[in-house]
């Protein structure tokens, strides 16, 4: 081969090799274990293409003659090292975290357990290869139950497995011995041919002992142990293709975050289908002349394909959605897949079935965070909140780290009026540290949400101060995915209550900026302009508030109260009767509605929506007070003493309804005086 002819199958092999390095790269995008096709290839280029024994293995290091060899596995070992070490950074240079539930036997005490339990989960694998009869969408906590003794059946599994690799491994060994040997006297006859000698001569009363017959190429012969070197080949490929795939979540070498995972077994499964198709093609080899014998290699060939054929159509029917999927899951893991169940069915909107799902889980299971703080929210949801708060103390104290579990309970102690209670709460999750959590990004959320909910409270308590510091360490601990707007418009609104004018608008542009269409900001800031008589800005804002949604009655009403404080009453009516037809239900809207008609003289509409307000809620005074009050305005001074009544029943020493009846009462006296007259 000429100089150029050299360089160009160089050329080639780096080609291939970066080839190979890409998609390995590409591959550990999706899942880790893409690495591991370097390490096979690896194994490829050593012991097939090169055709080496280990025993040369050594002499990789020295030989000038493996140099392109060399080449290769350190262009291999560098590039697999390079792509591990942007793994690791990836995840932030710790190894991954996970809950004793992942993985229990990680968890376990016992040197003897783990060693057992560890030792047989290949075997538990292998099984799945052999007879994928229970699959599941998840493995982990009991489903697979820890090897605790010697006497465990399943240790058995184990033994097999080892053995039968122990086998594999002596026979391959024996096969690159045999092959090493053969290739070396092939090389033997070529040269004593290349000088003149024939490959059969007896002389100096010895015999080679080979004929050229005996020398084919190692493809199309067998060796001395009855193996075939292309069976050979395709022996130590499948096996490199089932074990170093598997190796890095095997848990021998380091914890993993499950116990066993089928999707780990994409790549070992071609090294055990080529295992499969090797034997059976050795089978029909050796029963070339055993017609019976083929006949039943093929039956039970087709058969087997059939079979998983059959498997695979009823396992892609369980694959049809996530419920199919997690309800086949429930005989292999039902703590796990009656969990995931009920999340599925509180999606679909069936909140029974759902809250049954979790209680099933719990039952299998009662110690899980997740599922007592899924149950809390479900509960929370469907307005039962006591029992929504036994859940996720619950789960507080099965996982004290669950800042998520933390901010509901907060929110529903405040909702029930226990603000001491609640500030606790929020303050023991804000000072929960991230370190070693599974999603610490999310755990910060519901930190900065603990903050933000505890400077509310400290807000409406009045604390404005404290509630000011509290915000400036929500924000300084949000993580990057917070939506920070309302945030930053309660930082708004503690400055401006402390007449901190300049801090309050600087925060409502903030909150504005990372969200311009957040609605609530657009009206407190234009509250603030209106106070330091920017009113054609604040009017703006108003408008905008109402384009953003024009939907929802709030933004009209907060417009309408704008323009009442302006006096503009009949603007202000208008538009709050706007807002009233858009929350035609809210009770607030609907009064302040006949409020600001009854200010712009405007009797008769102010009565209608005094009437809607009292038929709202039929038992507030204020509401029959008000009604009464328009119709005593309107003439109507029987009604509105019946009105005037009710109130006082509900509120008997309410003042102005005692006296807006004495007046009435007056009046009526007046008018039944002058008709006796």
């Amino acid at each position: 081969m000429d100089v150029a002819d050299c360089g160009q199958g160089r050329g080639k092999r780096w080609a291939w090799l970066s080839g190979s390095l890409v998609c390995a790269a590409a591959s550990m995008l999706w899942k880790e274990q893409g690495v591991t096709v370097l390490m096979v290839a690896a194994v490829y280029d050593i012991f097939v293409h090169s055709g080496l024994t280990i025993a040369d293995l050594l002499l990789l290091l020295c030989k000038p003659s493996y140099g392109g060899l060399r080449e290769g596995l350190a262009f291999l070992s560098i590039c697999s090292a390079v792509l591990v070490s942007f793994r690791l950074k990836w995840m932030g240079s710790v190894p991954p975290s996970f809950s004793a539930s992942d993985n229990p036997g990680a968890d376990a005490p016992e040197l003897l357990t783990r060693t057992l339990t560890f030792h047989y989960l290949p075997a538990a694998n292998l099984g799945l290869l052999l007879w994928p009869g229970p699959l599941s969408f998840d493995w982990s906590m009991d489903a697979i139950p820890l090897l605790r003794s010697p006497t465990d059946l399943r240790n058995a599994c184990t033994l097999a497995l080892y053995g039968c690799l122990g086998l594999f491994t002596h026979y391959v060994l024996l096969g690159l011995k045999l092959r090493w040997a053969m290739q070396r006297a092939m090389h033997f006859v070529n040269k004593r041919k290349a000088n003149g000698y024939n490959c059969s001569d007896q002389k100096d009363g010895y015999s080679n002992g080979f004929t050229v017959a005996h020398l084919a190429l190692p493809s199309q012969t067998k060796d001395h142990s009855g193996i075939c070197c292309s069976e050979l080949d395709a022996t130590i490929m499948a096996l490199a293709l089932l074990i170093l795939p598997f190796l890095p979540a095997s848990n021998l070498l380091f914890y993993v975050g499950f116990v066993l995972a089928e999707r780990i077994l994409y790549i070992p499964s071609m090294g055990f289908c080529l295992l499969v198709a090797t034997g059976a093609r050795a089978l029909h080899r050796a029963a070339a002349h055993r017609s019976l014998a083929r006949v039943a290699l093929w039956a039970a060939s087709v058969s087997l394909i059939l079979a998983l054929t059959v498997r695979t159509a009823l396992r892609n029917n369980d694959w049809r959605d996530e419920e199919a999927l997690y309800r086949s899951g429930l005989a292999v893991n039902p703590a796990k897949a009656w969990g995931n169940l009920g999340n599925v069915l509180k999606g679909q909107g069936k909140v029974r079935e759902a809250e049954v799902a979790y209680r099933n889980a719990l039952y299998f299971r009662g110690n899980m965070a997740d599922m007592l703080y899924n149950l809390g929210l479900l509960l929370q949801e469907d307005n039962r909140p006591d029992e929504a708060l036994r859940y996720y103390q619950l789960a507080i104290t099965s996982r004290p780290t669950l800042a998520s579990a933390y901010l509901n309970t907060g929110i529903i102690l405040t909702s029930q009026g226990k603000t001491e209670e609640a500030k606790t709460v929020f303050r023991t999750c804000a000072n929960i540290s991230d370190e070693r959590l599974k999603d610490p990004q999310a755990h910060m959320t519901s930190v900065t949400s603990c903050l933000y909910n505890l400077g509310k409270v400290l807000h409406e308590k009045e604390h404005h101060q404290e509630a000011i510091f509290t915000f400036i360490e929500a924000v300084k601990k949000m993580p990057r995915q917070f939506a920070p707007q309302s945030l930053y418009n309660m930082m708004g609104e503690a400055h401006l209550r402390l007449n901190n004018l300049r801090e309050a608008e600087y925060w409502y542009k903030e909150s504005i900026k990372s969200k311009p269409d957040h609605i609530p900001v657009h009206l407190t800031y234009a509250k603030l302009l209106a106070m330091t008589n920017r009113r054609e800005e604040a009017e703006n804002l108003f408008h905008r508030a109402i384009t953003l949604d024009p939907r929802k009655g709030n933004s009209y009403m907060h417009y309408a109260q704008f323009l009442a404080e302006q006096n503009r009453f009949v603007e202000a009516a208008s538009i709050a009767e706007k807002a009233a037809e858009k929350d035609s239900q809210d009770f607030e809207i609907i009064f302040s509605t006949a409020h600001m008609c009854r200010q712009a003289g405007m009797n008769q509409a102010a009565e209608v929506h005094y009437r809607r307000a009292s038929n709202l809620q039929p038992n507030q005074p204020t509401a029959l007070m008000n009604l009464g009050a328009i119709l005593h305005l309107n003439g109507r001074l029987h009604e509105a003493e019946a009105y005037y009544l009710q109130a006082l029943q509900l509120k008997p020493n309410d003042a102005i309804t005692q006296s807006n009846l004495q007046k009435l009462h007056k009046i009526i006296e007046r008018h039944e005086v002058k008709g006796h007259h």
